[in-house]
């Protein structure tokens, strides 16, 4: 679902450490708005155990021709923990399957988190259930608000002066807050908001009050967008914000990763192509079956051919969701979450990991 330019520099941030960086830029921002949290002092925040905030759905809502927004507030009604733009909720859907959706509504709102599914009818059925079973009054439990797309203010966390968004339909949602921080604050952003047509498109109402600053531009009336469409005016000194399919996030990178002077900061839908693969095996410990992996195809998307209940989310090595134990054999190593000592220990995230030919051989 994520990434990050990887030439970026890791003091970006704050040596290395966004979540503070976030942290200085939200408390700036508060004092400039002078948003008040005296009103908020008493009242109780949603205790979290293990990691697991229980939340009911308290609106729903067509925002688009197959998206639904999803408003959630905590079972007793206190505050929610706080995020910042960018973070993402794991959510557990009554299947038992895990998926990650971007919060798309206000950080200063502790008594609500909202998300955006879009329907899709032939993907692996997590935004079918949410269209399909859940209701108002419906209990979800979640995991986070977790961030892997933060959000450096120009003048703040970022060297940048000015922003320029781009967002592919339902990768809005993790820009809309971004937009509200930046304007709150008065920074030099514009948008460009891409997609097939415009009924397909959420959020619209809530983006017209942003005027000239926001750009739509859909297939059935524009053409696919190419790299000057959707980076308008880009120069030295700009941060980009990408979200949306991986078509678009491509089209962005492939157009800015020699330029002097810009930051890339971008989100994917899905899984990025495999590059630089060699095929190899997998053996499954507890059958002994062996399967191949070809050099354009995920180990996860081999494995789940022979096991297909195995839990996964974000298909991008950051959620951790498919961790799995290796016995055998020497991993190539590509997700960006586990550490060192737990790949010592053998952990693998088979979304993205691989092996350099030979074979892996799992505890499965």
């Amino acid at each position: 679902m994520t990434g990050a330019d990887p030439t970026l520099p890791a003091d970006l941030f704050g040596a290395g450490r966004p979540d503070r960086a976030l942290r200085v830029v939200h408390a700036l921002a508060s004092a400039r708005l002078r948003w008040s949290a005296l009103t908020h002092r008493r009242a109780p925040v949603t205790a979290v155990h293990a990691d697991r905030l229980p939340l009911i759905v308290a609106r729903r809502e067509q925002v688009a021709d197959d998206v639904v927004a999803l408003t959630f507030r905590a079972p007793d009604g206190g505050r929610l923990p706080r995020w910042h733009p960018g973070a993402h909720l794991d959510l557990e859907l009554p299947s038992g399957r895990f998926r990650q959706y971007s919060l798309c509504g206000d950080p200063d709102d502790r008594n609500a988190y909202r998300i955006a599914v879009r329907r899709i009818d032939g993907g692996a059925g997590g935004s079918l259930e949410l269209h399909g079973s859940v209701r108002t009054g419906s209990s979800l439990v979640a995991r986070g608000p977790r961030n892997a797309f933060p959000f450096a203010v120009p003048g703040f966390g970022s060297p940048a002066h000015r922003l320029l968004f781009v967002a592919g339909g339902i990768g809005i949602t993790p820009i809309l807050p971004m937009l509200r921080l930046a304007d709150r604050l008065g920074a030099d952003w514009s948008l460009t908001y891409t997609g097939r047509s415009r009924a397909s498109l959420p959020f619209r109402t809530e983006l017209a009050r942003y005027g000239r600053r926001v750009r739509i531009r859909t297939d059935d009336r524009d053409g696919l967008p190419d790299a000057a469409a959707v980076l308008p005016g880009l120069a030295p000194g700009t941060a980009v914000y990408c979200c949306g399919p991986t078509g678009l996030t491509d089209t962005v990178l492939a157009a800015t990763r020699t330029l002097p002077g810009v930051e890339v900061h971008f989100e994917r839908f899905g899984p990025a192509p495999v590059r630089d693969g060699v095929p190899f095996e997998l053996e499954l410990a507890r059958t002994g079956e062996v399967l191949t992996v070809p050099a354009d195809r995920s180990a996860l998307d081999v494995l789940l051919t022979a096991r297909p209940d195995r839990l996964y989310s974000c298909r991008q090595g950051f959620c951790r969701t498919c961790v799995t134990r290796v016995l055998a054999g020497d991993p190539d190593h590509r997700d960006g979450a586990l550490t060192p000592a737990e790949r010592a220990a053998g952990d693998l995230l088979p979304c993205v990991s691989r092996a350099d030919g030979g074979r892996l051989v799992l505890d499965v």
